[in-house]
């Protein structure tokens, strides 16, 4: 199953957003009002929980600066990957796009594709807040 957010012009050099999301503490800062839980577990790792969804544990798996990250589900049971791309639009203002990747049976990429849609779409429509 891959979702994207929509594309989001943020205020920001891409270096920015690139160095902000690169603190996994910031993330927190992108959650969706409805957030139950979120903790930073390491340098490079979180748990959030939305309510009504179990909670889920990002690890960091790969930066590439200025353009790239990607985090990826801390648990082989649902395997899934969340990238950050970041472009450059000038020195002061970057895109910013979401995808996600995850191997799901037909039955649950039924049931998450909405509230991850929702999600992901929160967490771009919330990066002017870095």
């Amino acid at each position: 199953m891959n979702l994207q957010s929509p594309k989001v012009t943020v205020e920001k050099s891409a270096q920015y957003i690139f160095e902000s999301l690169s603190n996994v503490k910031n993330f927190e800062k992108l959650m969706p009002e409805n957030i139950a839980k979120f903790e930073v577990t390491g340098d490079d790792s979180f748990i959030f929980g939305l309510k009504g969804m179990p909670e889920i544990k990002l690890k960091m798996k790969e930066k590439t600066p200025p353009n790239k990250l990607v985090l990826g589900a801390a648990s082989d049971k649902l395997p899934f990957t969340l990238t950050g791309n970041i472009n450059t639009v000038s020195d002061t203002s970057s895109e910013v796009q979401l995808l996600f990747e995850g191997e799901f049976n037909a039955m649950m990429a039924m049931m998450v594709k909405g509230p991850i849609s929702k999600f992901i779409e929160t967490l771009a429509k919330n990066m002017h807040k870095l």
